[in-house]
C-alpha cells in the first residue's frame, strides 16, 4: 500500500528557487507548474512498481510505503535510529508477522528523493523506485553495512531486471572514491558525508 503524507507540498517551488511572493503564498493559492520529471507518480503507478519489486525480491506479505517530507523522516530517524537528520529511506520490519500477512513498512522522503533525482539526472519516479527497491531488500533481511557486499550484488541484479539505473550502495561507493581522490589531490582530509541507508 502506498500512503502520501498530507504535509507533502504538491506544488514544490522550482529549483533553484528564490523567495518570492508566489513562493510565500499558501499552497492552495499557488499553482507552480512542476516539471514532469519532478512530479510524484500516481498511487496506482507506484503500487504497480511495489508489487513488481516485491516479487523480484521474493518478499511475501504486505508492505506499506509512506511518501513523506524531510521533517517527518528526520523525526522517524531520530526516534528509531537515534540519528537527528533527514534520510532518504527507512525500513521498518514487522516485529511479529500475523499469518505472514505483514512484512513491514518503508518511509521515503520525497524531498530527498527529488534532490537525489536531480543530482543523478533522472525523474523523481525513477528515484522513488530505487529507494523502494533498496528498502524492500532491507525488509528481506539484507544489510549492506554488515554483509560483505551481498546486498549490493543482489540490488545490482534486481535493478538490471527492473530497468533501474545506479543504486544507493554504488553511489555511496562512488562518493567515497571521489572523496579519496579529492583528498589525495588537495592534500587535506575531507569530512565523509554518508548518504543515508538504514
Amino acid at each position: 500500500m502506498i500512503l502520501l503524507d498530507p504535509d507533502l507540498d504538491p506544488y514544490p517551488a522550482p529549483v533553484p528557487a528564490r523567495p518570492s511572493q508566489a513562493a510565500l503564498a499558501p499552497i492552495s493559492a499557488r499553482r507552480v507548474r512542476v516539471p514532469w520529471s519532478e512530479r510524484i507518480p500516481s498511487i496506482p503507478t507506484l503500487q504497480r512498481f511495489l508489487i513488481q519489486a516485491k516479487e523480484a525480491v521474493r518478499l511475501k506479505g504486505d508492505v506499506t510505503v509512506l511518501l513523506t517530507t524531510d521533517a517527518a523522516i528526520r523525526k522517524l530517524n531520530r526516534q528509531f535510529r537515534g540519528k537527528n537528520k533527514a534520510t532518504d529511506v527507512l525500513s521498518f520490519p514487522a516485529d511479529t508477522l500475523v499469518q505472514k500477512q505483514e512484512k513491514g513498512d518503508l518511509a521515503i522522503s520525497v524531498d530527498k528523493a527529488r534532490k537525489q533525482a536531480r543530482e543523478q539526472g533522472h525523474a523523481l519516479a525513477c528515484e522513488l523506485q530505487i529507494l523502494m527497491l533498496h528498502g524492500l531488500l532491507h525488509l528481506a533481511g539484507y544489510d549492506h553495512e554488515t554483509d560483505d557486499g551481498g546486498m549490493a550484488r543482489r540490488e545490482m541484479k534486481l535493478r538490471a531486471k527492473l530497468g533501474l539505473p545506479q543504486g544507493l550502495i554504488e553511489r555511496a561507493g562512488s562518493d567515497a572514491a571521489s572523496q579519496q581522490a579529492s583528498k589525495s589531490a588537495h592534500g587535506h582530509k575531507q569530512a565523509r558525508t554518508k548518504r543515508r541507508h538504514p
